[in-house]
């Protein structure tokens, strides 16, 4: 899968830790999620299905993010809650912490365990839980 130029101008920005951090992260997204359309969205990389934003990463002072927008809702434990609506996080400092098999799990999750951001500003800023 070619990845979004924009992604790639995301990672080249970063330390070489970050960007390992980052790459890894990406690669498994995409495995992942291969349905899923990724872009830079709000100055960070996401991927959307349906035009509902899944999952994404930035990096903050002292971790690279990973934000799952409905993790809240997740079975598989790891995820801390991020936010007002249903995000839920991990953080990362080094690529050895990134946990593969649990980052599979909640990519799986996050294809059945959807809150509707697409359409929060038409349902007044509250966000609805998609039925599949």
């Amino acid at each position: 899968m070619t990845r979004a130029p924009e992604i790639d101008d995301y990672h080249r920005r970063l330390s070489p830790e970050d960007r390992e951090i980052c790459e890894r992260l990406a690669d498994e997204i995409d495995r992942g999620l291969p349905e899923a359309a990724a872009k830079v969205w709000h100055a960070h990389p996401v991927w959307f299905l349906d035009g509902n934003p899944i999952v994404g990463y930035d990096r903050l002072k002292d971790a690279v993010r990973l934000m799952f927008w409905s993790g809240q809702s997740f079975a598989e434990p790891g995820l801390v809650a991020s936010g007002s609506f249903e995000a839920a996080e991990a953080r990362f400092v080094d690529v050895s912490e990134i946990d593969t098999h649990r980052l599979a799990v909640w990519l799986s999750e996050s294809r059945v365990v959807q809150w509707d951001y697409e359409h929060i500003r038409t349902n007044r800023g509250l966000v609805k839980r998609t039925e599949f």
